[in-house]
């Protein structure tokens, strides 16, 4: 977030946030019985989680930021993203590198919009081993 908010800052950017809340497919016979209204309050709770977090974000790092907005989003998170790319059109999207399903130690979300992505993206690497110091 401090790349975020100091380009935001240097350059009066809006910063756009979009949280991706995977889609999970009803659990149906299989399962044996279930309510369906147990998975409506599932997803309701995923819903308020999400924002909560949204919230968070915002006022712990986004305060000083002149404009930013809000995007919450259910599918296939690096789809969504894309979607969100073709449709906002972004001068730059800024992504957390993580993880190790992907053929770079970026993360497979990320390597999936990098390879599809029509707008620049900067990736901020977050560590994911540590490494000993010496004694």
């Amino acid at each position: 977030m401090p790349y975020v908010t100091s380009l935001a800052q240097t350059y009066g950017a809006e910063i756009h946030i979009l949280y991706v809340l995977k889609e999970y497919v009803e659990f149906g016979a299989s399962y044996g019985y279930y309510d369906p209204a147990d998975y409506d309050k599932m997803r309701q709770w995923e819903k308020d989680t999400a924002n909560k977090r949204l919230d968070e974000l915002c006022e712990k790092f986004l305060n000083s930021c002149p404009l930013y907005f809000r995007h919450l989003s259910v599918g296939n998170p690096a789809k969504e993203i894309q979607k969100f790319i073709e449709s906002e059109h972004p001068d730059l999207v800024v992504m957390a590198g993580r993880g190790s399903e992907s053929h770079f130690q970026i993360g497979s979300v990320v390597d999936k919009v990098l390879r599809c992505s029509t707008a620049p993206l900067l990736i901020v690497p977050v560590p994911v081993c540590t490494i000993p110091k010496d004694k």
